[in-house]
């Protein structure tokens, strides 16, 4: 999870946006990593990851309401990430975290980039 939290770091850094074909490269890798690694994530990755599939869901949407080839492609992929936050933040919870200090740990990675 250190690699993507590393890439994000460096996309959200960046002034240009990147190309779809890099957007879903990044994303693909995400949720390849995700289907294999989920069951054994720790506290610390699983927040890192929520924080890059919310960054992921976010820039999605709303590049998904520009006309365009990739508009649908780009819906998928919202719908696909915030699945996939929605399922780190329910299993957050179940490991005793309160959604406050879930959305603590992530305003705290936010402040840090």
């Amino acid at each position: 999870m250190e690699n993507f939290f590393a890439k994000m770091k460096e996309y959200l850094r960046m002034d240009t946006e990147i190309s779809f074909t890099e957007f879903n490269d990044y994303y693909q890798q995400v949720m390849d990593y995700l289907k294999a690694n989920y069951e054994k994530m720790e506290k610390e990755d699983n927040i890192k990851a929520k924080f890059i599939l919310m960054i992921l869901a976010s820039n999605s949407a709303a590049r998904a309401q520009r006309k365009g080839p990739e508009m649908k492609k780009y819906r998928k992929i919202n719908e696909k990430t915030k699945f996939w936050a929605d399922a780190i933040n329910y299993r957050l919870i179940q490991s005793g975290m309160s959604q406050s200090e879930i959305d603590q740990a992530l305003d705290e990675i936010n402040k840090e980039i």
